[in-house]
Formats: C-alpha cells, sequence, structure tokens
C-alpha cells in the first residue's frame, strides 16, 4: 500500500480537549464486517442527542472502552459519501478481533480529526484509505499527547 496515496484527504489535527462519546451499540447497514471486512461498532445516534447530531462529519482517531476494555479506535462521523447514506452515522473500527456486543454501551474518547469524508471510485480505493486511516491512527495515539490516555482516569466525564 503506498502510504502517500491518500495524503491530499488529510488535514490531521489533534483536540485541545478530547471529546467523549458514550452510547449502546446498534445495528448499522452491516457493510463494515461483510464488505469492508473493517467491522465497526455504530454508535446510538438517539441516545448520543445533540451531541451526535452537532458534531461535525468527517473521520476522526482515539481510544474506546468496552467491557472496561480499552482499544485504538478510528471514528467515522457522517453519511459515508461511497454509500449515499440518507442518516448520519457515528461508528467507531476498534482496533482488535471482537466478537458481536450489540446492545452493548460503548464509550469513544476522539482525540483528533484525520480527514473529511470523501466518496470514492471503487470499493478498494475506500478499503485502501480506511487502511490508512487505520496506520495513521495508531501512529497518532503513539503520541506522548496521546498515549496517556491508555489510563482511563485521565479521561473526561460525559
Amino acid at each position: 500500500m503506498d502510504p502517500d496515496r491518500w495524503s491530499d484527504l488529510y488535514d490531521v489535527r489533534d483536540f485541545e480537549v478530547p471529546v467523549l462519546l458514550e452510547a449502546p451499540v446498534v445495528h448499522g447497514f452491516k457493510r463494515g464486517s461483510k464488505e469492508l471486512g473493517i467491522p465497526t461498532a455504530n454508535l446510538d445516534m438517539e441516545q448520543l442527542g445533540m451531541k451526535g447530531e452537532q458534531f461535525e462529519p468527517g473521520i476522526y482517531f482515539g481510544w474506546s472502552v468496552l467491557h472496561d476494555k480499552i482499544y485504538q479506535a478510528v471514528v467515522s462521523v457522517g453519511w459515508n459519501p461511497f454509500y449515499k447514506n440518507e442518516i448520519k452515522t457515528i461508528e467507531a473500527y476498534l482496533m482488535s478481533e471482537l466478537d458481536d456486543f450489540y446492545g452493548e454501551t460503548i464509550k469513544i474518547l476522539i482525540c483528533g480529526y484525520l480527514r473529511q469524508e470523501a466518496n470514492f471510485s471503487s470499493l478498494e480505493d475506500l478499503i485502501s484509505c480506511i487502511h490508512s486511516d487505520i496506520n495513521l491512527t495508531k501512529d497518532k495515539l503513539l503520541q506522548d499527547k496521546h498515549i496517556s490516555y491508555i489510563d482511563m482516569s485521565k479521561w473526561p466525564n460525559v
């Protein structure tokens, strides 16, 4: 994979203060694991309320907590232009092999912004860019500013 292939899409920024989202995991469109090979946890937008609705569309990086375990996460907020969604979603890819956890509450600490949503000419291009998002997220979360959040006691309250 060419690491510079998608570089023009990125406008990486760290947040001054991370944003914490917490909601149950709901069923999404079932594309993450089946079509993309990248399963995601879809947050309940109704539970998030205005916090979810007001969150700017884009691709973000951060940490997630599920069953008291912490995971690195890439978070997509918006309408997924490739699929032309009509419903805004917030979904996170947790960097680990996990069984289904629908209905479980997940916490996501969003530490920064990677890029805007984008449309792609093929499914292969979309998957390639998501893998770039994953690699960039891993790099960002290893930085001193973000690695400290591996300690959940440093997370802000909801």
